[in-house]
């Protein structure tokens, strides 16, 4: 038998969500490993950039 809240069945979804602390943390985690590859692909253009003889004036 599922359980109720309310009067109402709660449904497979609502049963296995995750707290709110939990959620966002996943989310704070993946955009701060999505940003830290970005600085990784960019900081290489920069040295094969270097190595081929570009760079800004200076």
């Amino acid at each position: 038998m599922m359980a109720t809240t309310e009067g109402r069945e709660m449904t497979k979804v609502e049963q296995d969500k995750k707290p709110l602390w939990q959620r966002l943390g996943w989310l704070v985690l993946i955009w701060a490993c999505s940003v830290t590859a970005l600085g990784i692909v960019a900081w290489l253009l920069r040295q094969f950039m270097s190595a081929a003889g570009l760079g800004t004036p200076g």
